[in-house]
Formats: structure tokens, sequence, C-alpha cells
């Protein structure tokens, strides 16, 4: 058994095994943010604590994600994603295409600003554009006369849940740097919301040693590359799926 799959073992005896006897599903696109602070010696990630009466991962620290909605093929931005990452997001098969691409980028920074209230955004040089079509959950950026601005992030991995679960995701994990956050909205994390605190961690601190076990494999995989200097788009991408019945780590190419 690999070491991934006795973390998965050790944490399904954990937490409770998760059914996965389901028929098959197909993953629904999802997308996830790491903020990265690296003013410090030792790298720092954002992490949330979920309410300890939601369903799933209670009282846990976990990432701010979620799936693609059908608006985040057609939300405005400020600038489009970088030639380099649409390229890594395409990696796989079947390949994604461009406008899907850009769908996964925004889903993240959407559930980012919907979930910390942190957004990564930039001013719009058409204010009134802006405000006519940033509606719902985008309504923060529209209010602060901002548009989402995906050109700062950078694809990490790749992840499709099991087979047999009731939900299954294809995730892209993405990180950007603290710098990127350029608006903050008030009262979205407090006692009653599904996140109820915010917390700057140091990679590789015990906080983080109780993250889901895919979530931690992601972090290494964060941590090896700020270990080599500023994050790079030509850095390998793993692809964490399963076959067989067993945890495989492939690099999409």
């Amino acid at each position: 058994m690999t070491d991934i799959s006795q973390a998965e073992e050790k944490a399904k005896i954990h937490e409770g095994k998760e059914a996965d006897h389901h028929p098959y599903f197909r993953p629904k696109d999802a997308a996830t943010l790491i903020l990265v602070d690296r003013s410090g010696t030792v790298p720092k990630v954002l992490v949330g604590k979920r309410h300890d009466k939601v369903v799933f991962m209670p009282g846990k620290f976990v990432f701010p994600g979620g799936r693609v909605d059908k608006d985040d093929y057609r939300v405005p931005c400020a600038a489009p994603i970088t030639a380099e990452l649409e390229a890594n997001l395409a990696k796989g098969s079947p390949k994604t295409p461009a406008s899907r691409a850009k769908s996964l980028a925004i889903a993240a920074i959407r559930e980012a600003c919907e979930e910390t209230g942190l957004c990564l955004g930039r001013k719009a040089q058409d204010k009134t554009e802006g405000k006519a079509r940033l509606e719902g959950p985008w309504k923060p950026f529209a209010d602060a006369g901002l548009l989402p601005d995906p050109s700062s992030l950078f694809l990490i991995a790749r992840a499709i849940t099991p087979p047999g679960r009731v939900k299954r995701f294809d995730t892209r994990f993405f990180t950007a740097d603290a710098s990127a956050i350029t608006h903050r909205v008030e009262g979205v994390i407090h006692a009653d919301a599904e996140l109820v605190e915010l917390v700057w961690v140091e990679l590789g601190s015990k906080p983080l040693a109780d993250l889901h076990p895919m979530t931690r494999n992601v972090l290494n995989e964060l941590d090896t590359r700020l270990a080599t200097g500023p994050l790079r788009h030509d850095a390998p991408v793993p692809f964490f799926h399963f076959y067989g019945g067993k945890m495989q780590k492939d690099i999409l190419g």
C-alpha cells in the first residue's frame, strides 16, 4: 500500500469511512484557491475553520473552494488568465477548452471571496460594465468597482474524487500570493457562518496535519515548489486519481 493510500485509510478510521458503494457519478468541475503569504521566513497559507455543525468535515481547517457555476463562464475579467496557466489547465484527456479553463480559475476566485471575504480583483476600466454584469456572489466586486483578476493564479495540482462516492469532483488546486488580495468584504467570517475563523498557518505546522489527506498531498506539492523559489508555470503539475482501486499520481502532460 502506498503512503498516500495508508493516509487515506487512517483518515477513514479517524473520521468514519465515507460510503463508496454508490453507482458511478461523473465528477463535477471544481476549484480550490490556496493563498500564500511569503513575507516571513516560512511561507504561510490561509485556512478557514469550518463550523462544528456542518455535515461535511465539521470543525476542520479547509481551503476555500467549490463547484464551478454556469455564470463563471460569462463573468467579465480585468485580465485574461495567462497563456501558461491556460496551457496547464488544458493538459490531460480530454483536453480542456479555453472557456472551461477560464471558468475554473474564475470559480476559485469567486469561492475565495464568498467563503473568506478576500477578493482578487482589479479596478474595472469601465465601472458601469462591471456593475451591470457582476451580480449575485459577484456583487462585492461590483460594489468595490472591481473585476476578478485571474492573472496571478498558478495551477498546483488536479485531483478527482474516487468512484463510488455520492459527490465527486474534478478539482483544480490553484495558488496565488497574498499580495493579489485587493479587497476585503467585512462580516463574512462569524460564529454562524460556514467558516468561523481564518488563520494564516505556516507550512508544516500542526494545524495542517489534520487536513484531508488529498489536501495534504497538494500542500506537499506546493511546499516543494515554494522551496525552489518563485512559482513558475513550467513546473510539473501532479494529477491524483484512482485506478484499479488505488490512488495514482501522474504528471499532467
